[in-house]
């Protein structure tokens, strides 16, 4: 596996609120439009039922916590995220949305998660743990809040399984994908980390394995999009 580039937590956060401004102008422009589907996905696979306390972990600009007030009834959801910047843009949006009865969003690290143990029904982190530089860290203090039966969904993004497309693939992902992502966003480097961080994750059966180690079980790596993003779903033990 490719060495990690640096995820000193200054750092990523630095960076994450530099971009914030484009961020999700360019993950609707890069992914097609598929993240707000991908969203959805790890959302329904919560298995939301009337009233549940759901962790977003890395909230950013809190889509995940929106789509989860728009697709459950009467949640109560905590955003979790380092970047000062991003969580503004997300209370506005939430705001926009008449949502922020429902959603509360803390500045905080992923590894230290502002939150008592066992006060969790479920919980999420999208595109968010391969930013983390210890994500076993934040994979234990996941288990740490959540009860025991609570359901964890994690989108990251993969790689396609069939050799053609996943050559394709890999060419946009290290050079196109860059090219614009640095064109819109005006950050050097940012959109060459992406790839850099996604390239020394762990593959799905790895990762899976890591979340089973750390108090999940019934973990499951469910591609979506070819493989270029897999969501797994798990139940905290």
């Amino acid at each position: 596996m490719p060495s990690a580039p640096d995820k000193t937590p200054s750092r990523i956060a630095g960076m994450f609120d530099a971009i914030a401004p484009r961020y999700d102008l360019l993950n609707h422009l890069l992914s097609a439009g598929l993240d707000r589907r991908w969203r959805e996905r790890a959302v329904d696979a919560l298995e939301l039922k009337p009233g549940t306390r759901v962790l977003d972990l890395c909230t950013g600009t809190a889509d995940v916590a929106i789509a989860a007030a728009r697709r459950a009834s009467r949640p109560s959801i905590v955003g979790v995220d380092f970047a000062g910047s991003m969580l503004t843009l997300g209370l506005e949006k939430i705001r926009d949305e008449h949502l922020d009865r429902q959603i509360y969003l803390i500045r905080g690290d992923a590894t230290r998660i502002p939150v008592a143990d066992g006060t969790c029904q479920a919980a999420t982190i999208a595109f968010g743990i391969r930013n983390v530089a210890e994500p076993e860290k934040a994979i234990a203090e996941l288990a740490r809040v959540l009860r025991p039966g609570s359901r964890l969904a994690i989108l990251e993004f993969g790689a396609p399984r069939i050799p053609g497309v996943r050559t394709m693939y890999a060419w946009y992902f290290r050079y196109l994908l860059p090219l614009v992502g640095r064109a819109v966003s005006k950050h050097q480097s940012a959109y060459s980390y992406l790839p850099a961080s996604v390239t020394s994750f762990p593959p799905p059966a790895e990762f899976a394995r890591v979340l089973s180690a750390h108090g999940f079980q019934d973990v499951k790596p469910v591609p979506l999009t070819l493989g270029i993003v897999y969501l797994y779903t798990a139940t905290r033990s």
